[in-house]
């Protein structure tokens, strides 16, 4: 939807969206609109505005213009793909490192900002609300962690963005200024630290997709880590990790066989901490795709090849899609001999070689598909709505290999904890110990990471994406962060990024 954040302002103020975030813990209400006025008298009211804040999460792996396919197209790891250079201008340009005000896409900014205006509505709604005192702490707490979520990705991204911690009247957008990223880093510490006190630990199964203490322990780690607070990172990042290799506080364990993490029913399991949950329930279709009310998994469509055809039974079975998010050659060679191949990457190049299967090369078509998430026939909807837009794999924003990789990196990648950390991860796909050290950290997790998205962030964070992605143009300094769309700057104080 091309809105920008006056429109985003209105809607959020106005009306309350209710849609899905989970088939376990958000039902979905009937369709409607309500003034915020007369809404949010009682806990069923609040509970629907949560959902509707929580919904954003989606974003990661939802719509064409989601974050894991955006991220990856970016990275050394992909080519954008596709079906030539033109399909899908926003990712085509980031991939090539032609972007401008103009091609980014305008959802990275508007989504994750809706979510903000949402949260705070919720924020400043539920305390008047009528509802049990705990109930109420832990939607205030689930609200700051989420506008903390999409500050971080909007931090991330843009760098300099404005910071709302109220509902904003419209009349007032124009006089917004941009904020110093080490204050909205600041808020979304704060955010984090207070939804933390009153978060549970556990959940019960019905209300999987809500976000814990662990969960958002996990993501201050990752946010004190960007920030370079390493002994802060590394301290909460502990607590969530526990001992390497075993089951934490939180109940969480790495999976023992890597190739269950990518099973669409296996969601919400031990490995995952926090996860962006889709459904074929809502029988989403073409005419509300990308408009926040879609819930399948676009992603699986997105990396899947073009007119696939099944010539052996030895080939996978598969739906056709649209040949995102390939594999480079240089990924190719440097994972070749890893255990984790064949669960990372679908090697069609060699099974058109030997006849077992065809398809239609994409845009720099490679050969070598993103399996993690591409869709087997079983997974294809026989329900209502478009089946291409009612695949229900999740995706995990945060999971327990991250953490163990990012604890160990902010432990400088040394030590006996650091070792330890780094080896769970490698024993758990069958390798033997190497030597910890920053370089073995950033090797592990280009490995058990790919395609989901973290590689880009990865790199800058590190201080590496000019080296390493010097072949597509990427200029320091500059394509560190997104121009901020060009429709977000008119008749305001916006100011464009630097070399934009």
């Amino acid at each position: 939807m091309k809105l920008n954040i006056k429109n985003l302002i209105i809607l959020a103020t106005a009306s309350v969206s209710f849609v899905a975030c989970s088939e376990d813990f958000l039902t979905v209400p009937a369709e409607g609109k309500a003034l915020t006025g007369n809404y949010y008298k009682n806990e069923a009211e609040a509970f629907s505005g949560l959902v509707a804040t929580y919904d954003v999460m989606k974003k990661n792996s939802g719509g064409f213009e989601n974050m894991i396919a955006m991220l990856n197209a970016g990275s050394d790891d992909h080519f954008a793909g596709g079906g030539g250079d033109s399909d899908g201008r926003g990712i085509q340009s980031f991939s090539n490192y032609s972007q401008d005000g103009y091609t980014i896409p305008q959802s990275f900014w508007n989504d994750h900002f809706q979510g903000v205006f949402r949260a705070n509505i919720i924020l400043q709604k539920v305390p008047s609300t009528t509802m049990d005192a705990n109930v109420k702490k832990r939607f205030v707490a689930e609200a700051k962690a989420l506008r903390a979520l999409y500050y971080f990705n909007l931090v991330r991204m843009f760098k300099n963005v404005p910071l709302f911690t109220e509902p904003v009247v419209p009349a007032d957008i124009y006089n917004v200024k941009q904020a110093k990223p080490e204050e909205v880093y600041t808020q979304i510490e704060k955010d984090l630290t207070e939804a933390i006190t009153d978060l549970p630990a556990t959940i019960p199964a019905t209300e999987n997709g809500r976000v814990t203490k662990g969960a958002a322990k996990a993501l201050l780690g990752k946010v004190y880590l960007y920030e370079g607070k390493n002994s802060l990172a590394a301290a909460q990042l502990a607590e969530v990790n526990g001992t390497p290799g075993g089951t934490s506080q939180f109940g969480y364990k790495l999976l023992a066989n890597f190739n269950d993490l990518w099973v669409v029913n296996n969601k919400f399991n031990t490995e995952s901490i926090l996860e962006a949950v889709h459904t074929n329930q809502g029988n989403s279709y073409w005419g509300i795709w990308g408009s926040g009310k879609d819930e399948g998994n676009s992603l699986n469509v997105m990396v899947g090849p073009r007119n696939y055809v099944r010539k052996d039974n030895s080939a996978p079975d598969l739906p056709s899609g649209w040949s995102f998010s390939v594999f480079t050659q240089e990924f190719y060679d440097f994972m070749k001999n890893d255990p984790r191949l064949d669960a990372t990457v679908l090697d069609l190049k060699t099974l058109k070689a030997e006849g077992k299967a065809d398809y239609a090369p994409g845009y720099k078509d490679t050969g070598y598909f993103l399996n993690k998430f591409i869709p087997r026939m079983a997974d294809v909807t026989t329900g209502l709505g478009d089946a291409v837009l009612n695949y229900q794999q999740d995706t995990y924003i945060i999971r327990l290999a991250d953490t163990y990789l990012m604890e160990a990196e902010a432990l400088g990648g040394t030590g006996a904890r650091a070792q330890a950390l780094l080896n769970a991860v490698r024993a758990r796909v069958g390798l033997s110990p190497v030597a910890v050290s920053m370089a073995a950290i950033k090797a592990e997790r280009r490995r058990e990471l790919a395609g989901e998205g973290h590689r880009f962030f990865d790199l800058v964070r590190w201080g590496d994406a000019a080296t390493a992605l010097a072949s597509r143009g990427f200029k320091a300094g500059k394509n560190e962060i997104f121009p901020i769309p060009y429709a977000e700057l008119i008749n305001t104080k916006l100011v464009q990024n630097p070399g934009y």
